[in-house]
């Protein structure tokens, strides 16, 4: 039609240059994740895997489930937290799909009735698990403070772990991160979905829960001023 300029190729190329800028602006959003930066938190990936399944094997398997999901999710991460937490929360669901799944072993022992049901009691909490010893060196640091690796072993201690499979799963997980890792109550609503009201709530119904199981005399040596790291997970339950 007369009377109507059509943009020419220096248009074109000006619209496509945007474009491209727009495009490399929104990739550069994602931050890189390398096999080497997830594969220095395994060991203690394996640590936590274990203390929520009481399994060796499955502890392997859900670290294994872990890393999978983390490299094909590598695109969706943005940095926005920091990697490690962002493996911790792929682990946690990793360890709830599991335990909701119900194709657990038979264990020698009842480990006894789940809790009623709420925001934090799994309902499919599978009723039989095999609790198996896990070598500290899978699961320990290999070097760091006298106490703070006695306490870290307690709580790998094969009668906590048993004691931790009467809690229902999330229950278990905020005790994990929040007793043995010391995480922030906010960072555990964080990861969990929840808030730091429900966090807390949970916690004090778990520590109940553990209060009513005999976890055996275990007491080391320590300092005063590092005791209370150990009493955590024996005199406190």
């Amino acid at each position: 039609m007369s009377g109507v300029t059509r943009p020419g190729p220096e248009y074109h190329r000006s619209v496509l240059s945007g474009v491209g800028c727009s495009l490399a602006a929104v990739t550069t959003t994602t931050t890189e994740v390398r096999p080497e930066e997830t594969e220095q938190y395994r060991r203690e990936l394996i640590g936590y895997c274990y203390r929520m399944l009481g399994s060796a094997f499955e502890a392997d398997d859900a670290v294994q489930e872990t890393m999978l999901r983390a490299w094909k999710k590598a695109d969706g991460f943005e940095g926005r937290s920091a990697l490690r937490s962002w493996l911790y929360r792929i682990a946690t669901n990793v360890c709830l799909d599991m335990l909701r799944s119900r194709q657990r072993r038979a264990r020698p022992v009842d480990l006894g009735p789940a809790s009623a049901v709420d925001a934090f009691t799994d309902a499919s909490q599978p009723e039989n698990v095999w609790v198996q010893p896990m070598p500290d060196a899978r699961v320990l640091p290999g070097a760091g403070d006298p106490a703070e690796l006695a306490a870290a072993k307690e709580s790998v201690r094969l009668a906590f772990i048993a004691a931790l499979q009467y809690l229902p799963a999330k229950q278990r997980a905020v005790l994990i991160l929040r007793e043995v890792l010391s995480w922030q109550a906010s960072e555990v609503a964080e990861l969990l979905g929840s808030t730091v009201a429900s966090v807390n709530s949970a916690l004090q119904r778990a520590r109940a829960t553990l209060a009513t199981r005999d976890l055996g005399d275990s007491r080391v040596s320590l300092p005063d001023a590092k005791a209370a790291m150990v009493d955590r997970y024996v005199a406190a339950f």
